[in-house]
């Protein structure tokens, strides 16, 4: 995996309509900062999980990775990205054969219009370069912000989102960081108040974490370097 520069770029974090993170005693900066500390002891410099030599293919497994384990996502491109290795490979493809290398993640045959559309529209609009914008990133069939955030976050270093997946909304829920159920105003919940040089990190940190201790059937809570600031009702301990 190559490791990426982080750069930062400025954009304005406003709440989204509904947002409830600003009466969130869970949002205090003090203990948003004990939260950040704990994870960076505890993760230092992870990163994301996928597989990836180069920002198309960190597009492609992120897409391949929706309702599928990051796990389960590498081994079907450890052989695909073999085969199939530039936009255009992807974009002028054989559907039926596509289908059938991405089959094991599941829901392969929209998997496949998207990573397929996604080769096309990045060849005859965009020079065979993924986009570097989140508008631009959000015209590609198959991406939403999550996926855009991670491939801009991960690939360019680029923060103007947090990336919000089930263990970022687990988690964001259980520490009091947002009580919100929506990923869209989750994510603006949580650029409020993390700082944006750390969201790239933070979305990493807690991906891992989630993975690792804080589980969504049994947390591990005795494990948990978060434990004494967390007040999730589900603890146990």
């Amino acid at each position: 995996m190559k490791k990426q520069k982080n750069k930062s770029t400025k954009s304005s974090a406003r709440p989204a309509k509904g947002s409830k993170s600003s009466s969130l005693a869970g949002a205090d900066p003090k203990r948003v900062r004990a939260i950040l500390q704990k994870l960076d002891e505890a993760y230092p410099s992870v990163t994301c999980a996928l597989h990836y030599d180069n920002a198309f293919q960190l597009l492609i497994a992120t897409i391949l990775s929706a309702q599928c384990t990051d796990e389960r996502v590498n081994q079907v491109t450890k052989t695909l990205f073999a085969k199939y290795r530039t936009p255009q490979d992807f974009a002028y493809a054989t559907p039926s054969e596509i289908e059938q290398d991405i089959r094991p993640t599941g829901f392969f045959r929209n998997k496949a219009k998207s990573i397929m559309g996604a080769g096309k529209k990045i060849v005859e609009e965009f020079g065979g370069e993924v986009p570097r914008t989140m508008d631009q990133l959000l015209t590609l069939p198959g991406v939403a912000r999550k996926t855009a955030n991670v491939v801009l976050g991960t690939a360019f270093g680029i923060a103007v989102g947090v990336v919000v997946d089930t263990h970022v909304i687990r988690l964001s829920n259980r520490l009091g960081l947002s009580r919100n159920s929506d990923p869209k105003k989750i994510e603006q919940d949580l650029m409020q108040i993390i700082p944006r040089e750390k969201w790239i990190l933070f979305t990493h940190q807690i991906i891992w974490h989630g993975r690792k201790i804080c589980r969504a059937r049994k947390p591990n809570c005795a494990e948990c370097t978060l434990e004494h600031l967390c007040k999730a009702k589900d603890k146990t301990v």
